[in-house]
């Protein structure tokens, strides 16, 4: 059981509260791969990737549905299983709105550094 994390860790490595990685066990989106007999949550290195995707995505707005279906379709991906085009096509998708998110947020962070530099005068 050496390859697998607590939630505290798992909390710590990526950043996430431990609340929000038990909601998206509770959902669905990223449970652990495993329980230790204590029920425990219990996590991979897969699973820490996995959540790391999930961490990228929450500032740029995508909902919950789009992380998991996102999830999926890099799955899907991976496998190379039935319905790679659609799969493919929704993470062009969400390319598309991390890109227009990011120019966005540049936008912002321009806005803001521009009032900084006022206020600082």
């Amino acid at each position: 059981m050496a390859n697998h994390m607590q939630i505290g860790e798992v909390a710590e490595r990526t950043g996430l509260s431990i609340r929000t990685l038990r909601h998206y066990d509770e959902v669905s989106l990223v449970p652990p791969s495993e329980r230790s007999a204590g029920g425990y949550r219990l996590y991979t290195e897969v699973d820490i990737a996995r959540l790391m995707v999930i961490r990228r995505m929450k500032p740029l707005e995508f909902t919950l549905d789009e992380m998991k279906r996102l999830l999926d379709s890099l799955d899907i991906i991976e496998a190379g299983g039935e319905g790679i085009a659609a799969a493919a096509g929704f993470v062009e998708q969400c390319h598309a709105k991390a890109l227009a998110a990011c120019e966005n947020l540049r936008t912002k962070l321009s806005y803001a550094e521009e009032l900084t530099e006022l206020l600082r005068r």
